[in-house]
């Protein structure tokens, strides 16, 4: 039995508050299981106080988007010299950053979607590109804020320069790639199986097909030829290895099959803090790579440092 002082650090500041309640109390249950000593820490801006106060041996980072995953809370961690799990303060900062992770990626010759990065209050009546294409939001994750624009729309969406759009100013124009959505995870140096998310009753994998009952079905592994698998996986440590990621990360990719087997296989982005429930993508894969989700975690706190 291990005895470290680990604090889960979950919920947070934003829009994937939820999320990140599900896979921090999933990771401080199996912690608990494993032996470890857990404090379960719902994180606000007095992080800082309570850790210096608290001194645990290791902080589970289990928050998603901003503020937990794109460097702030790193950039915490270190000042205060707690180790800490997933990646460090620039690689965080870089995924979390879609245009920017994006030329990263492609200069290390992973394929990329024809992309740019603007104000979503500068997208008027005229297609910035060529339709079919997506928006994104440039930091914020779960698919929160993607719009997908159809080549029979006749302009953007009018919702982008609503009031209420609240994902950021800063927005990826991302030519839409048909097909097949498939997934990868890397574990340290090791790369993970590939999984294809099949989206149930929805038109891409939205929040709801990602987190709602019922609303996708993962294929573990992906009923693709091994010579796609095997790239897939190639790239994802290639990508994981660019941007500097350490511990666990999950590349995102689009395959088109549809007029041959080698297809157009694209990168879309890489997460830098995966889901962590015992059912998210990066543990099902842990899970067919013969690691339970207790060995899992335990091998993620082990891995804890700073200057990641």
């Amino acid at each position: 039995m291990s005895g470290k002082h680990v604090a889960v650090l979950m919920g947070g500041l934003s829009s994937e508050r939820p999320v990140s309640l599900s896979s921090g109390n999933a990771c401080a249950d199996a912690l608990e299981s494993e032996g470890y000593r857990v404090t379960r820490i719902d994180v606000d801006r007095s992080i800082g106080q309570v850790l210096a106060d608290l001194r645990p041996d290791v902080a589970f980072n289990a928050l998603h988007g901003p503020f937990g995953e794109d460097g702030t809370i790193q950039g915490v961690l270190e000042y205060l010299q707690i180790p800490y799990t997933h990646s460090g303060v620039l690689a965080s900062a870089l995924a979390m950053d879609k245009g920017q992770a994006k030329i990263v990626a492609a200069n290390a010759g992973v394929p990329v979607a024809e992309a740019k990065v603007m104000s979503r209050l500068d997208i008027g009546n005229d297609h910035p590109i060529a339709p079919p294409y997506v928006v994104k939001p440039v930091n914020e994750g779960s698919s929160f804020g993607v719009v997908i624009v159809r080549e029979d729309m006749a302009h953007p969406p009018q919702s982008l320069r609503s009031s209420e759009w609240r994902y950021g100013d800063r927005v990826m124009v991302e030519h839409y790639v048909a097909g097949r959505e498939l997934t990868c995870g890397v574990m340290g140096d090791k790369v993970l199986g590939v999984t294809e998310i099949v989206p149930q009753g929805h038109s891409f994998y939205d929040y709801d097909s990602k987190y709602v009952a019922g609303g996708s079905r993962h294929v573990l592994p992906a009923e693709i030829s091994p010579k796609i698998y095997q790239k897939i996986q190639s790239l994802a440590l290639k990508a994981h290895q660019a941007v500097g990621c350490r511990g666990v990360s999950r590349s995102d990719f689009r395959y088109d099959d549809r007029s041959s087997e080698d297809g157009e296989l694209i990168w879309l982005e890489i997460n830098t803090q995966p889901g962590m429930t015992p059912t998210s993508l990066v543990p099902e894969m842990a899970a067919h790579a013969g690691l339970g989700f207790g060995e899992f975690v335990r091998w993620i706190v082990e891995d804890a440092s700073c200057l990641r």
